[in-house]
């Protein structure tokens, strides 16, 4: 009965890596302008290719750029690019920024701080008050 207790437990403080994801692997993804009728707005709706659908629900961890959205109310996406060149200020698409919903509450990144962060990956193809990609209980690894 011990060994097995000890097994338990040894099982139970393994904990699995999160997979390494890059940005061109969120590029997977092609969008279709349609108008959202509810809002009277055209946004892009994406369909996700393999390769992001298989990160559906998945451990990930990515680096990136942070950005600040509303400091006060903790709300921030990292991003491929830097501020200037991100999907709101510059050229970059959609699929270049992720949402973060962080595990702990009032973080503080200066922008376009380099960071590294780890979080179940959610893909949101539907819902227009937040973004295609959502990091799920996110926590800075660097």
């Amino acid at each position: 009965m011990r060994a097995f207790v000890i097994l338990l437990v040894s099982l139970c403080a393994f904990t699995t890596a999160p997979i390494q994801v890059n940005w061109k692997r969120l590029a997977d993804v092609q969008f279709t302008r349609k108008l959202n009728k509810e809002l009277s707005m055209y946004f892009l709706y994406p369909t996700f290719g393999p390769s992001v659908n298989a990160l559906q629900g998945k451990e990930i961890s990515i680096r990136g750029y942070m950005i600040p959205v509303d400091e006060n109310d903790n709300i921030y996406v990292i991003s491929a690019k830097p501020m200037a060149a991100c999907f709101f200020c510059g050229g970059a698409g959609p699929e270049s920024i992720i949402e973060l919903q962080f595990r702990k509450r009032k973080q503080h990144f200066r922008t376009d701080e380099v960071r590294t962060v780890r979080g179940k990956l959610l893909l949101n193809a539907s819902d227009v008050d937040h973004l295609n990609y959502i990091l799920k209980d996110a926590e800075v690894t660097d």
